[in-house]
C-alpha cells in the first residue's frame, strides 16, 4: 500500500462531500458571500468534519489555501500554553490574499477548560483576522461562552446509500470488485463511519481483487452478525456450556476483545424476535457487563457472566 485512502480519495471541493448535503449547502452559501463566523463542527468520527473544513478552505482561499490554513489537533497540545503562543500568533498575523485566514482546531473538545477559556478571548480580539473552525465529538465538552460565538453544524452518521455510492467510486478507480454480500459487510462494519469504510476496504483490497463478505470481517477483525445471533440465542434457549463454545470461537478466530464483542451483542439483541421487556432486561446486563470491562475486570470472567444471564432470562422467556 503506497498510499492511505482515505487522503488519496478525500473531497478536495464541497460539492464531493457525500451525506452531508445540508450543512454543505449552508458552507456553500458562506463561500458566495467570502465571509463566515467561527464554525463548530460536532458529530461522530469519518462523518467528514475535517473533510469539509478543508474544503471550504480551499472554496475560499484558492491557490492561498495552504498559507490561510492552520490545521491543529487539540488532542495532542490541549493545554493553556498552545492557545497563548502557536494560535494566538497565528491569528495576530494578516492574511495572504484574503480578508481573514482560518483556524482548524481537530477534537476541540479534549482542549482543558483553561485552554478554552483563553480560546474565548483570542477569537474575540483576532475576529478581524481570523476564523476559527472548532470540531468535536461531544460538543457538551465545549463552554458555553465558545459555542456561543459559533455557529454549530451537527453531522450525522452518513446513511448507508451514501457510503455505498462513496466506496463503489473508490473500488471503481483501484479496480476493485465488491460483491453484494462484501458491500452489506463493509455496511455493517462501518456504521456510518466512512473514514472506517474506505480503511476496511483498504485491507480487504490487499487481500485480493475481489472483496466478499468473508475477507471484509476478517480484515475488520468484527464478527460476523449472523454467529453473534447465535451466540445470544444459544444462550437464550439455556445452553450455557454451547454458548462458551461459541463465545471461544469468535474470541479464537476473529481476535475480538471483549469490549468489541460486548458492542456486538448489543447491536444484536434489537434484531431478536423476543418481547421489548426482554431486550431491555437484556440491555441491562449488557450495560452492566460493559461498565466492568471500561473499569478494568476480566474480560473473560465478565463475557462468561454475562451469557450466565442470558441463560437465566431465557428461563423466564421460555415461561411465557
Amino acid at each position: 500500500m503506497k498510499e492511505v485512502w482515505v487522503e488519496k480519495y478525500r473531497p478536495s471541493k464541497l460539492d464531493d462531500v457525500v451525506g452531508q448535503d445540508e450543512i454543505v449547502s449552508r458552507l456553500k452559501a458562506y463561500v458566495k458571500t467570502e465571509n463566515l463566523p467561527h464554525l463548530l463542527f460536532a458529530g461522530p468520527a469519518g462523518t467528514g468534519k475535517t473533510t469539509c473544513a478543508i474544503a471550504l478552505a480551499r472554496e475560499l482561499f484558492k491557490d492561498n489555501w495552504k498559507a490561510n490554513f492552520l490545521e491543529l489537533n487539540a488532542s495532542d497540545e490541549r493545554g493553556i500554553d498552545t492557545v497563548r503562543t502557536k494560535i494566538k500568533d497565528y491569528a495576530r498575523i494578516m492574511p495572504i490574499g484574503g480578508d481573514f485566514k482560518i483556524i482548524f482546531l481537530d477534537e476541540a473538545d479534549n482542549l482543558t477548560t483553561d485552554a478554552q477559556s483563553a480560546l474565548r478571548r483570542t477569537m474575540e480580539n483576532y475576529t478581524r483576522t481570523a476564523r476559527f473552525v472548532l470540531s468535536c465529538n461531544y460538543s457538551s465538552r465545549i463552554i458555553e461562552p465558545i459555542q456561543s460565538r459559533c455557529a454549530v453544524f451537527r453531522f450525522r452518521p452518513l446513511k448507508p446509500d451514501a457510503v455505498k455510492q462513496y466506496l463503489s467510486r473508490v473500488a471503481k478507480a483501484e479496480g476493485i470488485k465488491v460483491t453484494d454480500d462484501g458491500m452489506e459487510a463493509l455496511l455493517y462494519v462501518a456504521q456510518g463511519d466512512l473514514r472506517k469504510a474506505v480503511n476496511s476496504l483498504q485491507v480487504a483490497a490487499s487481500v485480493g481483487k475481489t472483496v466478499d463478505s468473508d475477507t471484509m470481517y476478517k480484515a475488520a477483525s468484527t464478527a460476523r452478525p449472523e454467529a453473534v445471533k447465535k451466540l445470544i440465542e444459544v444462550a437464550l434457549e439455556g445452553d450455557f456450556i454451547k454458548a462458551r463454545d461459541e463465545l471461544d470461537e469468535l474470541l479464537i478466530e476473529y481476535g475480538l476483545a471483549g469490549e468489541d464483542i460486548i458492542r456486538q451483542i448489543h447491536r444484536t439483541v434489537f434484531d431478536l424476535a423476543i418481547p421489548d421487556v426482554f431486550k431491555v432486561r437484556l440491555v441491562d446486563r449488557i450495560g452492566e457487563t460493559e461498565f466492568r470491562l471500561v473499569e478494568g475486570s476480566n474480560e473473560r470472567i465478565q463475557l462468561e457472566y454475562l451469557l450466565s444471564n442470558f441463560v437465566l432470562i431465557g428461563q423466564e422467556l421460555r415461561k411465557k
